[in-house]
């Protein structure tokens, strides 16, 4: 089997089971989805905020928070349900892309070298 078959094969189970990352805190009752933890809610968890998060809590935020857009929070399950796979498909979009792009380069810098 070709590499980028594998890695296309391995993009796809991701694709598959990141929701479970943010169902099963709900299921369990356990808070927020692993790794999505702000500056506030690590200070809850941990007692303390690493320096190099409170360094950079600021430098980004999510452009489309909590997977909805603005003023849908309110409208129910069918917009926020939409939304989230909305989100989903466009997050999906730009790693496909970001993966084609780098392939592409590593091909062109893989063939110059071989010349």
């Amino acid at each position: 089997m070709q590499v980028t078959r594998k890695l296309w094969i391995g993009l796809a189970i991701l694709i598959v089971l990141a929701p479970i990352g943010l169902i099963a805190p709900e299921y369990f009752k356990a808070g927020s989805a692993w790794g999505e933890w702000g500056a506030d809610e690590m200070q809850e968890l941990v007692g303390y905020i690493p320096q190099g998060l409170k360094k950079l809590a600021g430098l980004w935020s999510a452009p489309i928070p909590d997977y909805a857009f603005k003023g849908w929070e309110e409208k129910g399950l069918p917009h926020l349900s939409f939304a989230y796979i909305l989100s989903a498909g466009i997050g999906i979009g730009i790693t496909v892309a970001v993966i084609m792009l780098i392939g592409t380069i590593l091909v062109r810098k893989d063939k110059n070298s071989r010349k």
